[in-house]
Parts: C-alpha cells; sequence; structure tokens
C-alpha cells in the first residue's frame, strides 16, 4: 500500500506543479505547458492536484473542454474505484481479486 500512496502523492504533486509552472508561463508569454500533457496527468492519476490547482491558483477553470474533459477523466477514476471495492468485496482478498484477474 506504501507504493500506491506513494505514486499518488507523487502524481497528483507533478499534476500540481505542472498547472503553476503553466499558469506562471501564460502570465510570462513563454512556452506552454500542453493541455494534453496537464490532462494525461490527471487520468494517470493526478486528478486531484490538478483539480487543487485549479481552485487555489484559479487556472483553466473556465477553459473548455479542458474542464469537461477533467470531469470526464475524475468520473472514470470514481467508477473505477467503485467497481475495485466492489470486486474486492465479492473476491474478499486483492490476492484472491489479483488472481480472478489474470486467470
Amino acid at each position: 500500500m506504501i507504493g500506491i500512496a506513494g505514486y499518488a502523492l507523487a502524481v497528483n504533486l507533478l499534476a500540481y506543479v505542472a498547472m503553476v509552472l503553466d499558469k506562471a508561463r501564460a502570465g510570462a508569454g513563454s512556452r506552454r505547458i500542453s493541455e494534453a500533457t496537464l490532462l494525461n496527468l490527471a487520468f494517470v492519476g493526478g486528478s486531484i492536484g490538478t483539480v487543487v490547482a485549479q481552485r487555489t491558483i484559479r487556472h483553466k477553470t473556465r477553459k473548455e473542454p479542458f474542464r469537461t474533459q477533467l470531469h470526464a477523466i475524475i468520473l472514470i477514476q470514481i467508477l473505477v474505484l467503485v467497481a475495485l471495492i466492489a470486486a474486492l468485496i465479492v473476491t474478499g482478498s486483492p490476492d484472491r481479486l489479483w488472481r480472478a484477474l489474470v486467470s
């Protein structure tokens, strides 16, 4: 579990920093971080960091289609999490779930 928590912390911190850098670059007129990169960071687990950055530094809060795509990513992540929790409840343990998935 420490590995999962470490990954989640790292990817969310990276997503937050990427949003902060993008906003700073926008203000300076420098080369920006692509929306695809920001959304990919959110997709691989950095959605919390992306949303926290949106709220704290007020970046990309009204930008479409970025906003809608971020909401879709969050919805998919919630559905996957619910499915995993349900599967864990049904199988009774992570080991049994893993065996059921790979067999």
